[in-house]
């Protein structure tokens, strides 16, 4: 696998080091057919991807039998390389491309992953409105504001985003108490200086 992942993760079993060498393989592979990652960040997805999307465990808030929303999941991060961690996590990963989410379901099929469904739907509409989950995860899909507005009534214990850059009017203008957290505190590589995890808690 990956030594970048296994630097800062070598808690991992045998077969989730695996599914995180699999991971990079399946999605070269599908990069080729469906443009999921960028043509030039491809050969980064260890770093720039699965290694940003595992950002979220360093916050210690998600724990096993709990139930996450990927919102906007594109080719499926961060809930895919979340959904190898953490095998006893039920994720449900939404997007509103079509093709996006056949990627996602051909991953997951190719790892072996029995706790990801993926759903070709827009927020709003995903389960008639209906579902929540213990946490809503996203990467930078749009403002904060916009994302709060999508997604506060279907979860339980709060947002967890992926963002990067200066951040404070953004957080002053969603309007909800925001922690931000440095992923550099975890990670030392050049690419995460800037990029943080927001904590938006409802409790």
């Amino acid at each position: 696998m990956s030594s970048i992942i296994e630097r800062y993760f070598p808690e991992l079993t045998s077969r989730q080091r695996e599914q995180f060498e699999r991971m990079g393989e399946v999605y070269r592979e599908w990069n080729t057919r469906i443009n999921v990652v960028s043509r030039k960040d491809i050969e980064q997805i260890d770093e720039h991807h699965i290694l940003h999307s595992l950002a979220l465990v360093k916050t210690g808030l998600i724990v096993p039998g709990e139930t996450v929303l990927d919102v906007g999941c594109g080719g499926g991060f961060p809930g895919i390389p979340l959904a190898v961690y953490y095998p006893e996590v039920r994720f449900t990963l939404v997007d509103s491309i079509g093709k996006k989410i056949r990627v996602v379901e051909e991953v997951a099929g190719a790892l072996g992953l029995t706790n990801v469904r993926a759903v070709h739907s827009r927020v709003e509409e995903l389960d008639g409105g209906r579902s929540r989950f213990d946490w809503v995860v996203s990467r930078a899909v749009t403002d904060l504001k916009t994302f709060v507005g999508w997604t506060w009534g279907r979860t339980t214990y709060g947002i967890l985003y992926l963002k990067g850059g200066d951040l404070s009017a953004e957080i002053a203008e969603a309007g909800r108490r925001t922690e931000q957290l440095p992923i550099s505190t975890w990670f030392a590589e050049e690419f995460f200086e800037t990029k943080k995890v927001l904590v938006l808690p409802k409790r």
